[in-house]
């Protein structure tokens, strides 16, 4: 009963902030003096990037600690799958409006720059993980595979985050603050930034708690039904062997099971 008003006190909050976000970046924050109206994107893009980042992150270090014997659990691999399948959600988000803001700034919807196509490959490789969660296997046996594919997949997030230092690329570099916290937006236009961050980690947060209940309940309802199975399979393997011991010993069956001898006339 807790969790669940936990679960809807954290998604009341998520949609409150999201559409204070909507009004700011819309209706209170100016136009960027270079950029125009499609600095407001600014508010929205480099937000999901950022769950993103962190969706994969849980995802890791759940998947670590599954495969750290001390902490062995199907809890953290719950706790993964749920944090990777809204990452994947947001990944998509980020290429969207990074398109949407890259066909007025650069002229094309799409590029093979370095941060685009890293951040695309981080797309797939978390499609790939969630396919390798489809195979049918054991919950253990899946539960470290996907693990260890998760980890592996990983490897690409400071890869994308670092792609505008290491190569020179179309996409711009740090916007919101450099090594030396230089903040480069200051104003109302932080401020409306910053509380997009906090809007979209709230609604990470709440689309993790719901697709966690998702999956703890989708395995309760799997043990179920193989509990169920095995005791239909025993209850057949019991009527299967009292089937065969009574046409082993004769002595054992009903009077109406006993065979009589056709060819001599009942006296």
């Amino acid at each position: 009963m807790t969790t669940t008003l936990v679960r809807k006190a954290v998604g009341v909050t998520s949609l409150a902030l999201v559409a204070a976000t909507v009004v700011m970046g819309l209706f209170v924050t100016p136009p960027d003096v270079v950029q125009g109206n499609l600095a407001r994107l600014l508010y929205v893009h480099p937000p999901v990037a950022w769950v993103a980042y962190l969706a994969y992150g849980v995802t890791s270090i759940a998947s670590g600690l599954y495969l750290w014997r001390p902490t062995r659990s199907l809890k953290w691999d719950r706790i993964a799958v749920a944090s990777a399948e809204v990452g994947v959600v947001f990944t998509g988000l980020t290429l969207v409006t990074g398109s949407i803001w890259g066909r007025p700034a650069w002229g094309v919807w799409w590029t093979w720059d370095a941060r685009l196509t890293t951040t695309a490959i981080l797309f797939v490789l978390y499609l790939g993980y969630l396919a390798l969660r489809r195979i049918p296997l054991s919950p253990e046996t899946r539960a470290k595979r996907s693990a260890v594919a998760a980890l592996i997949a990983f490897i690409d997030v400071p890869i994308v985050h670092e792609s505008v230092v290491w190569w020179r690329t179309l996409h711009q570099g740090a916007t919101v603050a450099t090594l030396g916290a230089n903040t480069k937006v200051h104003g109302i236009m932080a401020w409306t930034l910053l509380l997009g961050f906090i809007a979209f980690t709230m609604v990470y947060i709440w689309m993790a708690m719901v697709r966690y209940r998702v999956e703890t309940m989708s395995a309760e309802i799997e043990a179920h039904q193989l509990e169920a199975w095995e005791a239909e399979r025993m209850a057949e393997a019991d009527t299967s062997d009292a089937a065969i011991g009574r046409l082993l010993d004769p002595g054992t069956r009903a009077p109406d099971e006993v065979p009589t001898d056709q060819g001599v006339a009942p006296r």
